[in-house]
């Protein structure tokens, strides 16, 4: 047992542990530190129901005899601890799993953390350690165990043998809160194509069956109405949505040609999940963005006009949030969707000061960049939330490694200018510094105020003349207007 660290989270007072048991109910640091997951009647909130459905969610369930209402599936988690660096330790990496299963709609009744050299290739954990979290699984009264690393389709096979509950990892744990999060039909289609991906090579032993989808956590979408499907019928709905998608993505190209040609930058705002990126774009540009403290509150991108101090509009686009471990089978499925980061002018990689792992969140976003190609791209990073304790600590240490950085608060408002003058220094070079004169009541005079830094203004006989800064769009615009009035073809 030297290898293996377990700990309960209490639900109620009606579970008492045994002197004797390896169970340990004083819970350590993996059980105790950061948010406590509750259920979601207990955070306040309900998950969204179907009227025409008892339990659309599969969340709900029986009385239990510890007392607890089971409105939400009890789950258990299991970390793998294999010292390696990666910046992240285990009881960390646990915690941030219980608030993905608290998103779920999931309640954290225990937390198991096996010190192994590397996984066991049939059983993950161990064939012995499985039949230990068995006993804790029931002992608990547990609907499903969790692992935090993804598993084998054997070593689910094997583990759901030995535990004889439903056994998901953190793949099916974020595709299942996508699957939920997901509001626009191109979400949803996403969001499908990369939960059968995850789905297709897992039929193995299973026949061609898919029953088990629709019953809870890690299980909604696509299977909601696919409960037996093959292979084929797999991979014929998959090229079907590739297809959609690739339409989706044509189209978003298409969106993104025009707004080059009107000259209209886009910056990008990418950032760790809870980082803070919907209330930032809220604060800047007054969107009706929404905002919960919730892991992937969003998914569907969002994309607001934003004005500079100068009068320069830029396009603000919130895009969908990182995390640690981000299933690969996501970041494809979501290339249309990620392609605003990959095509913008700026990214604005915003960051939760005030969390104790802030620079292990900016790696992880880096990593993401990386794999879609967009980390060579000019950014400004946002440390947000600097009015919480600590936040501030962190900034000093990390800014000398993010040096195109500042600190802000969506919810205070510090910083946002400078934010916003950052941003403008950004797109400078893609600014136009002319000279224009046109008669005082040319309609583009009000244009040139709205979309221009006008450095000097000069009135006389009947026109006015503008030394000014302005986008590449415009200072065409103007050009055109003062030769139609001048007859020589120019500014000056």
């Amino acid at each position: 047992m030297s290898n293996t660290t377990y700990s309960l989270v209490r639900p109620t007072r009606g579970l008492d542990a045994d002197p004797e048991s390896d169970l340990d109910l004083d819970a350590g640091p993996g059980a105790s530190s950061g948010p406590r997951p509750v259920s979601a009647s207990a955070a306040g909130r309900a998950p969204a129901r179907d009227p025409g459905s008892a339990d659309p969610t599969g969340l709900a369930g029986p009385a239990r005899p510890d007392g607890s209402d089971g409105s939400a599936e009890r789950a258990v988690l299991v970390g793998l601890d294999t010292s390696s660096a990666t910046g992240w330790d285990v009881e960390e990496s646990l915690e941030e799993l219980a608030r993905l299963v608290d998103t779920a709609g999931g309640v954290v009744v225990g937390r198991v953390i096996q010190r192994k050299q590397k996984p066991d290739p049939a059983h993950f954990i161990g064939a012995g350690k499985a039949e230990e979290i068995s006993l804790m699984a029931k002992a608990v009264g547990a609907d499903l165990v969790v692992f935090d690393d993804e598993l084998t389709p054997v070593q689910q096979r094997n583990l759901e043998e030995v535990i004889e509950a439903r056994v998901i990892d953190r793949t099916q744990l974020i595709l299942d809160i996508f699957a939920q999060r997901a509001a626009t039909r191109e979400g949803k289609l996403q969001v499908e194509l990369a939960q059968l991906q995850y789905w297709l090579p897992r039929l193995t032993g299973k026949g061609a069956e898919l029953s088990r989808l629709g019953g809870g956590i890690g299980t909604r979408g696509p299977g909601e109405t696919k409960l037996e499907i093959d292979r084929r019928t797999i991979r014929s709905r998959i090229a079907s949505i590739k297809r959609q998608l690739e339409t989706v993505r044509q189209r978003r190209g298409t969106q993104r040609r025009r707004r080059r040609e009107a000259e209209m930058p886009v910056v990008a705002m990418v950032g760790y999940t809870n980082a803070g990126k919907s209330s930032l774009l809220k604060a800047l540009t007054g969107a009706d963005a929404y905002i919960e403290d919730k892991l992937f509150a969003t998914l569907d991108t969002t994309t607001r006009r934003f004005t500079l101090p100068g009068g320069q509009a830029v396009l603000l686009t919130d895009t969908v949030g990182f995390i640690q471990k981000l299933p690969h089978q996501l970041i494809m499925a979501f290339r249309a969707t990620l392609e605003e980061v990959t095509e913008a002018d700026v990214l604005l990689h915003v960051v939760d000061a005030s969390h104790p792992k802030a620079a292990e969140h900016c790696r992880a976003v880096f990593e993401v960049l990386e794999e879609l190609e967009a980390s060579e791209h000019p950014t400004i990073t946002a440390f947000n939330k600097v009015d919480l304790p600590g936040a501030q600590a962190a900034v000093d240490m990390l800014k000398a490694e993010y040096p195109r950085s500042l600190a802000v608060s969506a919810l205070t408002g510090t910083g946002l200018q400078e934010l916003a003058e950052f941003i403008e220094a950004e797109l400078a070079p893609r600014r136009v510094r002319m000279e224009v004169a046109l008669p005082y009541d040319d309609p583009l005079i009000s244009t040139i105020r709205k979309r221009s830094k006008i450095l000097r203004e000069d009135w006389s006989d009947g026109t006015i003349s503008f030394l000014l800064e302005t986008d590449q769009a415009l200072a065409g615009q103007l050009r055109r207007a003062e030769g139609k009035g001048t007859g020589d073809g120019g500014s000056r």
